[in-house]
């Protein structure tokens, strides 16, 4: 009789113990930033770099407003190490959304704005991001280098 109420009793005893162990996050994870921040950068676009528009399309940043209020991004920048820049137009970011800014040609939307370059922007074996407010203030950067497999987590 004993051993059917101890080892409950052990089980729930090593289950109170390891919990928290699981919902702990990993000391690499970074917490997500405040405010309005680069998220993620595609530099490497998937498959072959053929300077199509598809493919240039593939090669994105990733603008994220954590903030609780809309932004207006008119005059933000977003520039890589060469001077390659990007200047935002009259672009509304709402609290808690992201807008990606892809490299090739196309029609801005809700979400996705678009470069309208003919050839690649990002270095795939190392660059860094920049986005700069209209003041001319860094917002914020981030860099990588070709180990980073072509997708890169900014957060």
């Amino acid at each position: 009789m004993r051993m059917r109420v101890a080892a409950p009793l052990a089980l729930a005893a090593a289950t109170a113990l390891a919990g928290p162990l699981f919902v702990t996050a990993p000391a690499s994870a970074a917490p997500h930033r405040a405010g309005l921040h680069l998220g993620k950068i595609q530099y490497d676009s998937p498959g072959k770099d053929n300077r199509s528009n598809t493919s240039l399309n593939a090669e994105w940043v990733d603008i994220h407003n954590n903030g609780k209020s809309k932004l207006q991004l008119k005059g933000y920048k977003l520039k890589d190490n060469t001077g390659y820049t990007y200047t935002f137009g009259s672009y509304t970011i709402g609290a808690g959304k992201t807008v990606k800014v892809h490299t090739g040609r196309g029609r801005n939307a809700s979400g996705h704005v678009y470069w309208n370059r003919g050839s690649y922007v990002w270095n795939n074996t190392g660059d860094k991001a920049r986005l700069i407010k209209p003041n001319g203030k860094l917002q914020d950067s981030c860099s990588w280098t070709g180990s980073s497999k072509g997708t890169k987590n900014c957060h």
